[in-house]
Parts: C-alpha cells; sequence; structure tokens
C-alpha cells in the first residue's frame, strides 16, 4: 500500500507538470492552465491508484492459479 501511495504521488507530480504545460502551451493563460493542472490530474490520480490496485488483484489471481497447478514434491500436473 505505501508503495502504491508513493507511485501515486509521483504520478501525480508528473501529470501535474504535463498538464500544465500543455494547457499554458495551448491557451497561454496561467490562470487556465494552472485550473486545468489541478483538476484533470487530480481525477486521474485517482483512477490510477485504484487502476494499480485491480492489476494487483490481478496478478495474485494469476499467481495463485499458476500455484494451482502443482502436485506434492513439485512435480507439476500437465497443463
Amino acid at each position: 500500500m505505501k508503495r502504491d501511495l508513493l507511485k501515486t504521488a509521483s504520478f501525480a507530480a508528473l501529470h501535474f507538470g504535463v498538464a500544465f504545460t500543455v494547457t499554458y502551451a495551448l491557451t497561454g493563460s496561467v490562470a487556465v492552465a494552472t485550473s486545468v493542472g489541478l483538476i484533470e490530474p487530480i481525477a486521474n490520480t485517482i483512477a490510477f491508484f485504484f487502476h494499480e490496485r485491480a492489476w494487483r488483484r490481478v496478478d495474485g489471481n494469476a499467481a495463485s492459479r499458476n500455484n494451482a497447478r502443482a502436485m506434492c514434491c513439485g512435480v507439476f500436473k500437465a497443463g
């Protein structure tokens, strides 16, 4: 969970910079670029956090499916 939060925070900072720069380049307005630069990355950061958590579950389920194929003494069933 801590890693997910740190990764999300770094993504948010990066995303703010990109959103601000692109919006400023298109509009020339610091006010509009700041507004878009804050609102859009906040929404995306929240979505990204839950996206990462969902993929962690998918990865976990794949690992448990792979382990279910193992039999006694490290011998694997034929797939």
